[in-house]
């Protein structure tokens, strides 16, 4: 099979993925027979015919070996905590059969073409969050996402907001539990879906949002007046970092036309703060760090990460695909590119409501008995403190198992479970700049920002009135928050003045 997965196209790609799997056996069918012959060579096959970790030793009958298969799915599901998200939980599954797909796993086409019919009528399982350690695969996550083969656990409702029994939800899409064979239920736990699928769900919403926060940083350039000199493209081209670059490439872009940046061209301002004149750095050394980490998660989705593998050649070697010390680096780094993003953003916001150049001190002109914009910057910052706690590293950490045979682990599960954290937590935060920013540049009328800036704000006010005195602010700020999480807002900037880099 050589469809290959890209985050900047993940849905379209699992998608095509499916299809293909749905139409051509013929890998796992090959895979398939080379774990048949190995079940009648007379030796000892890792996870075929033996225990699994620190019972590897221990050689299982064949007429074991189907409950073996069984066991194990039964023993690892033991997750606790909140749920996966179903989203999340069902790219879990794609990628799960996707990699199973590649044709290096041995997996039976019974079971494959069961997990197919899962996604197929979206069949979603309930799956944990907390009991993986990153390293033998997401075993416990995986286990219980794979229950519903044999007719257990349970699957999301049909409005995800609850779960039902699984046997008779897929008996409404006429399937049945079926059994397990030799090497399945391995096949199906060993792997770094987990890791995998929230990196990937969490970088793919990051795409739009280093273009939504480029957007926010220069609406408040031009509500606070600032300058356009640290854009110049002198600048960059002598610290020439991919980030740096296309980030002042995006704010020269949006500010085209600008009636406010005209009418301060001779201020004499000098330098505007860092969070201002900066952005091009620090936005753009979060996009290179989230750069790599989408490279790194773009190999994971197209690796094989089972144990033991399966060669065309015959050979069934044990190894160590499954351990996640390249993701959870690649998410903790990741993690940490987000939250900075969300605190410099915090900074802007913080001098919107100074009261600079004009602008009424906390964005409204009756205050005393008015608060104005005051609190949702306590909360943008609320939200940045908790982030940076969530940056710490979890890749560092290491706890042996299974009596010592998997002696060194990466939390890569942890890693994977903070980053979504840190990304719900910067929608919020950019969700309150945007808020403010089109608040001030309601006090630059009648003079007009840039294009880009100008659709920004248009779009915010088609959804958000100017506020003149103390309300409710919440419902705002969730209605800022789905513009980014939704891409409208970048949409609409980039139907005005073209794509954003």
């Amino acid at each position: 099979m050589s469809n290959k997965i890209r985050i900047s196209s993940l849905y379209k790609d699992l998608a095509a993925s499916m299809e293909a799997l749905s139409a051509d056996f013929s890998r796992i069918t090959q895979s398939r027979q080379i774990v048949l012959d190995a079940m009648r060579d007379g030796h000892a096959h890792y996870g075929i015919n033996t225990g699994f970790g620190a019972l590897s030793d221990q050689t299982i009958e064949p007429s074991e070996l189907s409950r073996l298969q069984t066991n194990i799915l039964l023993s690892h599901a033991c997750g606790v905590g909140v749920p996966v998200p179903p989203e999340i939980t069902r790219l879990m599954l794609q990628q799960k059969i996707h990699a199973l797909g590649l044709g290096y796993s041995g997996i039976s086409e019974t079971t494959f073409k069961h997990l197919l019919a899962l996604d197929h009528h979206q069949l979603i399982p309930r799956v944990p969050s907390r009991g993986s350690v990153g390293a033998s695969g997401d075993l416990a996550p995986l286990a219980h996402m794979c229950l519903p083969l044999i007719g257990r656990g349970e699957v999301w409702n049909e409005d995800q907001n609850g779960f039902e029994a699984s046997e008779p939800a897929m008996a409404r899409v006429g399937l049945k539990p079926i059994e397990l064979q030799a090497k399945d239920g391995l096949a199906l736990i060993n792997g770094t879906q987990l890791m995998s699928a929230y990196g990937s769900f969490v970088l793919e919403r990051s795409l739009s949002l280093l273009k939504a926060a480029d957007i926010l940083a220069t609406m408040s350039l031009e509500a606070l007046q600032g300058s356009a000199a640290p854009f110049d493209p002198r600048v960059q081209e002598i610290r020439p970092h991919p980030g740096q670059q296309a980030v002042a490439n995006n704010v020269r872009c949006l500010l085209k036309g600008s009636e406010i940046l005209a009418s301060h061209r001779n201020c004499g301002k000098v330098q505007d703060p860092y969070s201002l004149r900066c952005v091009p750095q620090v936005h753009g050394a979060s996009r290179d760090a989230l750069d790599h980490s989408i490279q790194v998660l773009e190999r994971e989705l197209n690796s094989v990460t089972d144990n033991p593998l399966v060669f065309d050649d015959g050979a069934i070697i044990s190894g160590g695909n499954f351990h996640g010390q390249p993701l959870a680096f690649a998410l903790d780094y990741a993690a940490i590119a987000l939250a900075e993003l969300g605190s410099i953003s915090e900074r802007r916001t913080y001098l919107l409501l100074e009261g600079h150049d004009g602008l009424p001190k906390l964005l409204m002109k009756d205050t005393g008995v008015n608060s104005g914009f005051m609190i949702p910057q306590y909360t943008a910052a609320a939200l940045v403190s908790e982030s940076k706690i969530l940056c710490h590293p979890a890749s560092v950490d290491s706890i042996p198992t299974s009596l010592g045979q998997e002696d060194h682990v990466s939390m890569g599960s942890i890693s994977a479970l903070k980053l979504l954290g840190v990304l719900n937590n910067l929608e919020h935060i950019l969700a309150v700049e945007l808020l403010t920013a089109s608040q001030a540049l309601d006090f630059r009328a009648p003079l007009k920002p840039g294009a880009g800036v100008q659709a920004a704000h248009e779009a915010v006010r088609t959804r958000v009135e100017h506020a003149d005195a103390d309300y409710e602010v919440r419902g705002d700020l969730g209605t800022c928050a789905d513009m980014l999480r939704d891409s409208s807002l970048v949409n609409s900037v980039e139907n005005c003045c073209g794509g954003l880099s």
